[in-house]
This record gives structure tokens, sequence and C-alpha cells, in this order.
């Protein structure tokens, strides 16, 4: 089959996959697992591309788990949260200096899926235990990173590969 046509079967399936696996037994946002999926294709795919998503992605998480941590202390300021969203948006910058992180989007999208998952669920990221926002949204990046490289191995498996005609 086609490589197109083989990462369309994969790709599908997978989703299907995902969908019924955050939707059941890992209570987890499907659409982490998307953007953290797309974001392992965006940075190469391949095992270099599943390390530096997962950096990158748990970067921003880290950042932005910083950041929502001191907005809480700042007694609901506009001005305040807005001013340490600045700051940890110059720290995602400064962070895509090191190489395994310089490609600043992927950070972005862990930050942006850290308070996407914080709102989402309610909780503050100081909630404790396996309901923290922060813990749900790693779990849901690396879950769709690796959907990403399944799928990747999957359709790359699936395409047909012509051999050189020899004439």
């Amino acid at each position: 089959m086609k490589k197109p046509e083989a990462y369309t079967l994969s790709i599908g399936v997978l989703a299907v996959a995902d969908t019924y696996l955050t939707g059941t037994i890992l209570p987890v946002p499907v659409w982490v697992t998307f953007i953290a999926w797309a974001s392992f294709f965006v940075l190469g795919g391949g095992r270099a591309g599943l390390v530096k998503s997962v950096a990158s992605n748990l970067t921003g998480l880290a950042i932005a788990s910083l950041t929502l941590m001191f907005i809480s202390t700042a007694g609901g300021s506009a001005l305040a949260a807005a001013v340490l969203v600045g700051i940890g948006s110059a720290a995602m910058v400064q962070a895509s200096k090191i190489k395994l992180l310089d490609v600043l989007p992927a950070i972005v999208w862990g930050f942006a899926s850290t308070v996407g998952t914080t709102v989402a669920t309610g909780k503050a990221i100081t909630t404790a235990g396996i309901a923290n926002p922060a813990l749900v949204a790693a779990t849901a990046l690396v879950t769709g990173a690796v959907f990403g490289f399944v799928s990747e191995v999957v359709g790359e498996a699936l395409a047909f590969k012509r051999e050189p005609r020899l004439s």
C-alpha cells in the first residue's frame, strides 16, 4: 500500500484506540494526546522525535505549572496573572535555546495543554494526588507521543516498498 494510505490506516485505527482508551481506562484529555501526537511528527518522528517531543512538551508543562502556582498566590489580580504568563512565555523562549528543546512551538503546546487541562478539570495546579492537572497533562502528553511513535512504526510497516526493476 502507498505510504499515505498506510499512514491513513495506521493513524485512523490508532485514533480510535486512543479515543476509546482516554474515554474509558485512562481518564486524560484526548485533545492533549492528539497535540502530543502531532508534536511527535512535527519534530521529525522516530526515536529522536519521540525524545524531543516528550522533552519539549514536558518542559512547557513544567513552566506552565510554575506559572500557575505563582498565579495562585497572586490573589486573583488580572495584571499579576498577565505579568506571570509573560514571564512564563519568556522562560519558554529561553528554554528553546537548548538543542533538545529548540522547537519553541513544542514547548508552547506543553504549556497550553497544561493550562487547558487545568481549566477543563476544574482542579487547581496545587491539587494533591493523581487528579493534579499537571500529572494528568503529563500522562496525556507522553501517551500521545507514544501513539505517534506507534502510528509511524505501523504506517511504515504497512507501506508498500517497490523493489527497483532490473532490466
